[in-house]
């Protein structure tokens, strides 16, 4: 079993935090290592001794993640709970890590560490384009954050999230002015759209300054699981990678 490897961003310094590879884990086969993902067909008990690994590699006394259904609902919670339904979960609980699990969608960390609040959310397109970002700032807010800082997590790239005409679509309705962030592919009638960018454009219009590791969740199968990338492979099930944050006790 090789050592845990989190990526970490400066923006949220004094926070444990990490961005978690697959690397560091007991898992084998196509979920090699360290998957995360109790909805994975990968052996229960191999995934809660990754979720342990994670815990402990953050000083948490406790790891909460939600079942993520793609939503715009952010929950508030001050103690380790199971069966939460969100795609963000926020707290001021000290020692409480909360985490987001990704395999190309956009996991979020986000921080008022002055005023002792954090967050933890999933954003694909569809929690992007639905408001979860805004969602997960707003319920922030309500728990005294002021000045909330944000760091994107290994997602899919531009380069490899190839979309097909009904999905711009919807853009041409909603969000116009984003429409910048497609470019032509290969396939006629077929764009490639920045999710990352997206994502980042939501959170500034909910007012938060985000930074982007750049991190491309497809093309880097050493480091990531990539849901793409196992549909394009033919593969029956994929891995989840997690990021998760923890105020200090």
């Amino acid at each position: 079993m090789s050592a845990l490897a989190p990526h970490t961003h400066a923006a949220l310094d004094g926070l444990a935090h990490g961005f978690f590879t697959r690397k560091g884990g007991v898992s084998d086969g196509i979920y090699q290592s360290l998957n995360i993902g109790l909805g994975s067909d990968d052996a229960r008990a191999k995934v809660l001794e990754n979720r342990a690994l994670v815990t402990s590699a953050l000083g948490a006394d406790a790891l909460v993640t939600a079942h993520q259904t793609h939503s715009t609902t952010a929950a508030f919670i001050d103690t380790a709970q199971n069966n939460i339904k969100a795609d963000a979960l926020v707290t001021k609980t000290a020692g409480l890590a909360i985490g987001a699990l990704a395999a190309d969608c956009a996991p979020v960390l986000l921080a008022d560490a002055e005023n002792g609040t954090i967050g933890a959310a999933h954003s694909g397109w569809r929690g992007a384009f639905d408001g979860i970002l805004a969602s997960v700032a707003d319920t922030m807010r309500a728990h005294g954050a002021k000045h909330i800082k944000a760091v994107i997590g290994p997602c899919i790239s531009q380069a490899a999230y190839e979309v097909g005409p009904e999905f711009i679509a919807r853009f041409e309705t909603t969000y116009k002015n984003d429409l910048d962030l497609f470019v032509p592919a290969a396939q006629i009638d077929h764009h490639m759209f920045d999710l990352p960018q997206f994502v980042q454009r939501q959170l500034a219009r909910a007012d938060v300054v985000a930074h982007n590791l750049a991190l491309c969740t497809y093309s880097d199968a050493a480091q990531f699981f990539s849901y793409r990338r196992t549909t394009h492979k033919g593969e029956a099930d994929y891995g989840r990678q997690i990021s998760a944050i923890m105020l200090p006790t």
